[in-house]
């Protein structure tokens, strides 16, 4: 599992709401088989700012997960050593020439994990994407 599909489970993305069940359809013996229709199941939105703004009221530190990546991931209890986010900037393809710097490369890995939160279904407000 990637760096990014931790910070997606942490926040709920992917939790799968539950299903319709099915009834399976007796075919009579020379009946063609019969075709069950399955109604498609929504795209859980996930409130990105709630979630995050929700742990960031319980944590014992302050942490401004709204500018900060480092703080960001420790709000997530993910590993937030430059390590960590030069892997995860790698797996979200920072450009290299951000990559030598470290502040450079944590505001682009900031922007880029909002904006990939948002793309997968996260409810991330416009002021923060940009």
């Amino acid at each position: 599992m990637g760096m990014f599909s931790n910070i997606l489970s942490k926040l709920g993305f992917g939790a799968k709401p539950a299903a319709a069940v099915e009834t399976p359809v007796a075919a009579a013996p020379e009946a063609a088989p019969a075709v069950v229709e399955v109604a498609p199941v929504a795209i859980s939105v996930v409130d990105v700012v709630a979630q995050l703004d929700s742990l960031a009221a319980a944590h014992a530190e302050k942490l401004n997960w709204k500018v900060s990546i480092v703080d960001l991931m420790k709000l997530l209890d993910l590993d937030s050593s430059l390590a960590s986010r030069k892997e995860l900037a790698t797996e979200l393809g920072c450009p290299a020439e951000k990559m030598g710097d470290s502040a450079q490369m944590n505001m682009w890995l900031h922007k880029t994990v909002l904006q990939k939160l948002a793309d997968n279904g996260g409810d991330v407000p416009v002021e923060l994407l940009s």
